[in-house]
């Protein structure tokens, strides 16, 4: 496995921590937000009263890393046996590299070396020693000729490996042509359908800081599409801080939209354990709600905020975390409680998959439209079936144009949290 790859679970997280004294006391609340267990509220009459609201969007999109097929054991033949293949629209996998100004692989043996068995296929079928394309993307495919609707975009930077954008922003032009050179590969350009652009975060703080200025975000994208033409999908997972003064002021998103299909707003990794005293609260709050730590903070904030710039609800998804954050030395039950630090994890501290939160730390209480779970000394929040079937209804009255997650491998061995989603 890679060593700089982290669990996008961590990316957001970390740059809270990083940003945390430039953010501190003023991050102040933002309009639309909703308290607890209300819904969130709806959209000022003046912005609605002169057209009908657009229908909601359909697309399910699925992270699938590269590094999953190491310790984790998930491969694409998982996505078809968990029966995600079935709900999955598109696919963004998960990442390659922004290094020296330009796109590059990521890792060359998970993503076309790997040999698979007839066993560990998607066809059935074994690779062989001298077949060109092996690997990740050799499975990926298969998995096209059985489900031919569904799309793949290849997904760059992430938490670990978007320091590289501010180097890339300095030429978008060749950066660009680099981008289009790799995913149009001969050996793998029937593998995919566009790109997606993971800048964490562009002129502000996350695992390095970025001072690329406001427009540099916009002026690659631009780039981008002008490279790959409208026949391709270009998209882009983005922040969700939707506080005053925070990493959404920071860029000219709006702006940008006009160069991508649709936005990847992460909201999730709100809060955890990287604060690692507390007070302990849901990563990923479909609202506001009273004593959340920070005011903006949420999904319906973000959304909100994004929308009120001018960007089509169409053109943004609703994220959902496949897995929990939470914390150790707790004794409150609720929300709110202090903490002695980070939870034990199977492959990170403070960080757990779903498929072993439901049986290792059951729900005992929900709050904003997710869930926690108090066990021992542990306290842990995470989505379920059930919240995600609350967070499905606000994707649906905001008209947004579908629903992604972080990530695949999170799920149980049947699906439970993907067909949770329509």
């Amino acid at each position: 496995m890679l060593a700089p790859h982290r669990p996008r679970a961590r990316r957001r997280a970390l740059a809270a921590a990083v940003c945390t004294a430039a953010l501190g006391a003023t991050l102040l609340g933002v309009a639309g937000t909703s308290p607890a267990g209300a819904a969130p509220a709806a959209q000022p009459a003046a912005a609605t009263a002169e057209a009908a609201p657009t229908a909601a969007g359909d697309k399910v999109i699925g992270y699938f890393t590269n590094w999953g097929v190491y310790d984790r054991n998930y491969h694409v033949k998982n996505i078809v046996t968990s029966g995600s293949a079935e709900k999955l629209t598109h696919i963004n996998y998960a990442f390659g590299n922004v290094q020296n100004g330009k796109c590059t692989i990521g890792d060359a043996y998970a993503d076309f070396e790997k040999a698979y068995t007839a066993e560990e296929s998607v066809d059935g079928v074994a690779d062989t020693w001298d077949q060109e394309l092996r690997g990740n993307f050799n499975q990926l495919r298969k998995l096209k000729e059985l489900h031919p609707d569904l799309k793949i975009l290849w997904s760059f930077g992430g938490w670990s490996w978007s320091g590289g954008f501010g180097e890339a922003a300095q030429n978008p032009a060749a950066f660009a042509q680099s981008c289009y050179d790799l995913v149009e590969d001969p050996r793998w350009a029937d593998v995919f359908d566009g790109i997606d652009i993971d800048w964490e975060y562009p002129n502000a703080c996350g695992l390095t800081c970025d001072t690329s200025g406001r427009d540099a975000y916009g002026e690659l994208l631009g780039e981008l599409r002008k490279t790959f033409g409208d026949d391709n999908l270009i998209t882009s997972a983005i922040t969700a801080d939707g506080s005053d003064g925070g990493k959404i002021d920071a860029v000219d998103y709006a702006g940008a939209a006009k160069h991508l299909d649709w936005y990847l707003p992460m909201t999730y990794d709100f809060f955890g354990a990287f604060a690692a005293k507390g007070p302990t609260a849901p990563h990923s709050p479909l609202t506001s709600y009273p004593g959340i730590p920070t005011e903006g903070f949420n999904s319906d904030a973000a959304i909100s905020k994004l929308k009120s710039l001018g960007i089509p609800s169409e053109k943004l998804l609703l994220g959902i975390g496949f897995y929990g954050r939470g914390w150790t030395g707790v004794t409150q039950p609720e929300p709110g409680g202090s903490a002695t630090g980070a939870a034990p994890g199977t492959y990170e501290a403070g960080i757990e998959d779903y498929k072993v939160l439901k049986n290792s730390c059951p729900v005992s209480g929900t709050v904003a439209g997710t869930a926690y779970a108090h066990c021992g000394e542990d306290w842990w929040s995470y989505d379920t079936p059930e919240t995600i079937g609350t967070k499905m209804a606000y994707k649906n009255e905001q008209s947004l144009g579908g629903t992604f997650f972080w990530e695949l491998s999170g799920d149980t061995a049947n699906g439970e949290l993907i067909k949770a989603i329509d």
